[in-house]
């Protein structure tokens, strides 16, 4: 059973960066694509960034591309997801997920992490 824990969520001023981390347990990390998701009060959930299993692609949502980073260490079992130039648009409750080989998809993923919030002050 896979069983993911995301950290590294909290309160930024708009412009700041925070640092997600996601640690995962129970399976081979790196027989699983990873992927960020993000649901705002109100909203679905969206994906916002994924990295594959094998050659570590990596593929973002538009409207952080250029400004959010997703890495994945398989050494530590661990995927991040660096977020910088954040605005108010981007607070949300951010999931982790994963998908054994496979694409990274929000109706699609294997295990669900249980989220951790960011807030965006102005």
């Amino acid at each position: 059973q896979v069983q993911l824990v995301e950290s590294g969520g909290g309160l930024v001023q708009a412009g700041g960066s925070l640092r997600l981390s996601c640690a995962f347990s129970g399976r081979t990390f790196s027989s699983y694509a990873m992927g960020w998701f993000r649901q705002a009060p109100g909203r679905e959930r969206e994906f916002v960034a994924a990295v594959s299993w094998g050659r570590g692609t990596t593929r973002y949502a538009d409207s952080v591309k250029g400004r959010f980073t997703i890495s994945r260490d398989n050494a530590k079992n661990t995927v991040y997801l660096q977020m910088n130039s954040l605005t108010p648009e981007d607070a949300a409750v951010y999931y982790c997920a994963a998908k054994f080989r496979g694409v990274v998809a929000v109706d699609a993923m294997d295990q669900w992490g249980k989220g951790t919030l960011v807030t965006v002050s102005s």
